[in-house]
């Protein structure tokens, strides 16, 4: 029975994982058919879910990450465009006060 209950946290997991799901005890304990307080109180079933959630927040991390990552570039290329544009607006302007 210990097998067949780690086995099935192990599959909730993993099930909950796979559909960007929150890993959380009571997501695990539905899927499962397990009591909420037997996967806090066995310590295997307990390690498994905690495993899970790391794993999780770590990709929710690096996912964040890169995300932020893509919105600086792109932050980044538009200021550059405008300070391009402001410098040729200056050019301009000295070319002209010069001929003045």
């Amino acid at each position: 029975m210990n097998g067949d209950l780690a086995a099935r946290v192990e599959a909730a997991c993993s099930e909950l994982a796979a559909t960007n799901t929150p890993v959380t005890f009571a997501a695990v304990a539905e899927l499962a058919n397990i009591g909420r307080a037997t996967l806090y109180r066995r310590p295997e079933l307990r390690a498994v879910v905690e495993e899970h959630r790391q794993h999780t927040r770590e990709a929710l991390t690096l996912t964040g990450m890169a995300i932020q990552i893509d919105q600086l570039r792109a932050s980044l290329e538009a200021i550059a465009a405008k300070v391009r544009h402001q410098e040729e607006e200056l050019r301009k302007l000295r070319h002209h006060s010069r001929g003045a």
